[in-house]
């Protein structure tokens, strides 16, 4: 009998988004739903203590936890590592269950619609965002270059994306993001079912939004912000900016520009969550990359051994 790919699906990993956790609740009652040839699909509510608590985390951003030092300090007993270290032990590459392929499912208050999330340029990563985009035309963010946003969940995989989606407020039910959600979990395990049995066709090119750089806010003498996201740029993500593009808007009215060399794409424009992270927005630069066969041979051999 053929082995099966096993591939984690996770909801919740931030407790305030509650759709995908919604949907996978329903699925887990009809298990038969998620019945994909060559695949072993698990579905994990990735911070069950935050959701039930409605909240985002409890003692910091579990998706900021599954960074190495903090998955092996002795010192860190926070409950998100905990639950990050219990993961791994479950269903990390060497697990009780061991899942090679990682996608986590999150929603937004920002206008990104449906999109995909890659950190760093791991081969498999980027063969499978590939072959999602060119079966959705979804956009890319390549999110690398910031040492300050680390320890993300996929990256504890030998593969693995994010599929962000939105414009949801925090904690609110929504039946388009739940659809959309649907979709996205059948493309993805239908790609990889296709990786399986020897039949995913591959582009010949990816479209990516690469990270440059997040904005903060304008803050004031005392930390305060003092200007908000100008009203022509609030739910514009992933439209292109220019020179002279006014960014946010202070009370008395005077638009806030910033020097731009080139034409870039802002992404998570005002996201609730990132306001403690002290991020207004991030910009990327729209690059089109050819499709590398290194990348087909990664994740074939991480899905067909």
């Amino acid at each position: 009998m053929e082995s099966s790919i096993q591939v984690l699906l996770v909801a919740g990993t931030h407790g305030n988004e509650i759709n995908a956790p919604w949907l996978f609740q329903h699925w887990n009652e009809n298990s038969d739903f998620l019945s994909i040839k060559g695949v072993n699909v698990i579905t994990v509510i990735g911070n069950p203590a935050a959701l039930n608590q409605g909240r985002r985390y409890i003692d910091r951003d579990l998706n900021r936890s599954f960074s190495p030092e903090l998955l092996t300090s002795l010192e860190v007993v926070d409950q998100d590592v905990q639950r990050a270290r219990e993961m791994i032990d479950l269903f990390g590459e060497n697990g009780v269950k061991p899942c090679n392929i990682a996608i986590d499912f999150h929603s937004t208050t920002a206008a990104m619609g449906t999109c995909l999330v890659v950190y760093g340029r791991r081969k498999a990563d980027l063969a499978l965002a590939a072959l999602i985009q060119h079966n959705l035309g979804l956009p890319i963010y390549l999110h690398e270059g910031d040492k300050k946003q680390t320890g993300f969940l996929v990256e504890a995989w030998p593969c693995g994306l994010v599929v962000e989606i939105g414009p949801v407020p925090q904690g609110l039910l929504d039946s388009k993001i739940i659809n959309q959600t649907r979709i996205a979990v059948e493309v993805v395990l239908d790609q990889i079912s296709k990786v399986k049995t020897n039949k995913a066709v591959f582009p010949d090119q990816i479209f990516v939004h690469r990270h440059l750089r997040s904005l903060d806010f304008p803050r004031n003498s005392d930390g305060v912000p003092d200007a908000v996201i100008h009203p022509n740029l609030q739910g514009k993500d992933w439209r292109p900016i220019k020179e002279g593009t006014p960014l946010f808007l202070k009370f008395d009215g005077t638009a806030v520009h910033f020097d731009l060399n080139e034409s870039l794409v802002p992404v998570f424009i005002n996201e609730a969550a990132y306001s403690e992270k002290n991020i207004a927005m991030s910009l990327t630069i729209s690059e089109k990359w050819p499709f590398s066969k290194e990348w087909e041979r990664s994740l074939r051999k991480l899905i067909l051994n």
